[in-house]
């Protein structure tokens, strides 16, 4: 058997506008390619200026916690609203952590219509303002020590039931959930002090429980077929999937996005910084077996969470940036624990705004021109991870108004942190003329793909248009 340690309790063909509109002025650089290919004229290259901006991307930067209960029938349940979110985006934040409590049908009753209207408007609200959800469901939300049995969650065939229950809403949203947190199980949702999950009296977590947790997870993927889920601590991952801590048990890049258990469990640590094993979300002995396995796994899978306890240096922000960069953070909560924010003062804020998550700069392209034209565009990850749901990567040429998209060879996923990738494609089947050549990252899902508020923007100076969610390259395709 296998003890869980508690952990404290926790406070509650075309793409993303920016809040800010990118500078006018073109930076394109023309040069000269070093060499031309065989059968290609002479290349043109154009360099890209680097912009110091907060990029409201998808899927990454700091995320703004909110929750509510349906209790009572729904008295007191607390919608979202179109007046937050657009004062949160005004800040370059795209993302919420939002968690639902579901008090009235922890004893087993199923989820009624108003429950399930509720978070359909909620969903509405995201989409209206761009946004994506990191999404929990809890049964019970802790108060103050001590915690004593009963707690309060559900049963396991209460839990699958839920689930069930909730598929068609997650199915019809999945554009706008960036990952779902496991949740369900223990006091908000975080797999502690449960009655249902462990032992209700001690917490130990026996193989039988560890096999309901997995069912509990196994449930969630089958109900978002292309989204992740994130346990509490690496240890759950590793009883979940039947891997080893250390080094040996994380994800291998040939491993990684394919649709096991160990490729789509991520992680969220709700306690970061805030003692030497953060209140128990590392487990292993030494705890850093587990600090080795969370920075190797994280490469491919989401991590993000929040602060919660002012712990110098440790909760310091030199300290911060060096965690946040080796374990891969795509988001932070702003709002908690706000302290220890403070005490990273206005440029570590800033530089935690622009590094979280993904941040891809274009650096140059080059095309060449004959029979057969090809681009080449160069893109560094200066970010402190890459994304984790799938998307497409695409030329777009336009003639007027003509458009036409070439799709390019890659996953963007696999442009990870501190790296160049380079892609590149050849220009076919189009009619003659001149074009004009751009960079799209659109949204994978068909809800979302037009919307360029869920396109990737590149954190360049003039390359952006926010109307079209396209990124100028900047450069000139003739088919002769």
């Amino acid at each position: 058997m296998i003890h869980s340690t508690p952990a404290p309790r926790r406070r509650r063909r075309v793409v993303l506008a920016a809040a800010a509109v990118a500078a006018a002025a073109a930076l394109a650089v023309p040069a000269t390619a070093a060499s031309a290919q065989p059968g290609h004229a002479p290349g043109r290259t154009v360099t890209y200026r680097a912009s110091s901006a907060n990029i409201a991307n998808p899927e990454r930067g700091f995320d703004h916690e909110t929750d509510t209960h349906y209790r009572d029938g729904g008295k007191g349940w607390q919608g979202l609203t179109d007046a937050q979110l657009r004062a949160w985006r005004k800040l370059g934040d795209t993302q919420i952590n939002r968690v639902y409590y579901l008090d009235d049908f922890a004893k087993g009753a199923d989820l009624s219509r108003d429950l399930l209207a509720k978070l359909q408007h909620d969903f509405d609200v995201v989409k209206r303002n761009g946004f994506t959800v990191v999404l929990r469901f809890a049964y019970v939300e802790g108060g103050a020590d001590p915690y004593v049995a009963p707690f309060g969650d559900a049963d396991l065939p209460t839990v699958q039931k839920h689930i069930r229950q909730l598929t068609p809403l997650l199915q019809r949203n999945t554009g706008l959930i960036a990952t779902l947190q496991q949740g369900f199980i223990g006091l908000w949702g975080e797999g502690y002090y449960t009655d249902y999950f462990a032992d209700p009296k001690t917490q130990v977590v026996s193989d039988a429980d560890w096999a309901k947790r997995r069912a509990v997870v196994e449930a969630e993927l089958k109900a978002l077929p292309t989204r992740t889920v994130q346990v509490r601590t690496p240890l759950m991952k590793q009883e979940i999937t039947e891997r080893p801590t250390g080094t040996a048990g994380a994800l291998t890049p040939k491993e990684a996005y394919r649709n096991t258990l160990a490729a789509r469990i991520g992680h969220h640590n709700d306690c970061f910084l805030a003692s030497p094993d953060d209140f128990g979300t590392y487990l292993s002995d030494p705890i850093t077996l587990d600090q080795d396995y969370l920075a190797a796994d994280s490469r491919f899978v989401p991590v993000g969470g929040e602060t919660c306890n002012v712990a110098p240096p440790l909760s310091e922000f030199p300290n911060a940036e060096t965690q946040m960069r080796r374990f891969h953070f795509s988001y932070l909560n702003r709002e908690y624990n706000t302290d220890v924010l403070d005490s990273w003062g206005a440029a570590g804020v800033a530089t935690t705004e622009r590094r979280l998550g993904y941040r891809f700069q274009l650096t140059s392209s080059t095309v060449t021109s004959g029979r057969t034209p090809t681009v080449t565009v160069r893109v560094k990850n200066t970010g402190w991870a890459a994304p984790y749901n799938a998307r497409p990567a695409k030329l777009v040429l336009v003639s007027g108004k003509h458009r036409y998209s070439v799709p390019l060879k890659t996953d963007v996923r696999r442009w990870a942190a501190g790296t160049t990738s380079t892609v590149r494609a050849a220009i076919r089947h189009l009619p003659h003329g001149k074009y004009a050549v751009y960079l799209a990252l659109p949204a994978a899902d068909k809800k979302t793909a037009k919307d360029p508020r869920y396109a990737i923007r590149t954190a360049n100076v003039g390359t952006w248009h926010a109307s079209s969610g396209l990124n100028d390259l900047h450069q000139t395709v003739r088919i002769r």
